[in-house]
C-alpha cells in the first residue's frame, strides 16, 4: 500500500448538480465539510453547468454572486470557472464541417469573447484591492 502526504493546494469545484450550489449557504456547508475532513477550505466555483441551470447566459450572474461573497470577506473561494469561446452558444459537431461556424463551441454552450472580456474587467475592478489584501 502507498501513502502520501497529499496535496495541500487541492480544492473543491462547486459546479452544481440537481440544483446550483454557489450560494453563501452552499459555500459555508462545503467549507464546514472540508474542515471536518481536516482539509483547508479551498473552493472554486464553476459558473456554468448546474450553477447556471445549464443556461450559458446566466454565467455572469453566478460570477457576480461569487464576487460579492469574496467582497463580503469569504477567503476560501480561490477562483471561478467560465465557459467561454470566441462566439456565444454552441453547435453540433455532427453537422458538415462546411456548415460549422468558427469559434463556436461543439460541446457546452459558452459566453462570447466580448462578454468574457467585459466580465473579467468587471471582476478585476471589483476585486483588485480585495485580492491583494488576501495574500498580504
Amino acid at each position: 500500500m502507498l501513502q502520501t502526504q497529499g496535496n495541500p493546494d487541492g480544492h473543491v469545484i462547486l459546479r452544481g448538480g440537481k440544483a446550483p450550489n454557489y450560494s453563501p449557504a452552499d459555500v459555508a456547508q462545503c467549507e464546514k465539510e472540508m474542515e471536518q475532513a481536516g482539509l483547508r477550505p479551498s473552493l472554486m466555483v464553476d459558473c456554468s453547468h448546474g450553477n447556471s441551470n445549464k443556461d450559458y447566459r446566466r454565467q455572469p450572474a453566478v460570477a457576480e454572486s461569487v464576487v460579492a461573497q469574496i467582497k463580503d470577506g469569504n477567503r476560501s473561494i480561490i477562483g471561478l470557472m467560465i465557459e467561454s469561446n470566441i462566439h456565444e452558444g454552441n453547435q453540433s459537431s455532427e453537422q458538415p464541417r462546411s456548415e460549422m461556424k468558427y469559434g463556436v463551441s461543439v460541446t457546452d454552450a459558452c459566453i462570447s469573447w466580448e462578454m468574457t472580456d467585459a466580465l473579467l474587467r468587471e471582476i478585476h475592478q471589483d476585486l483588485n484591492g480585495q485580492l491583494t489584501a488576501r495574500v498580504a
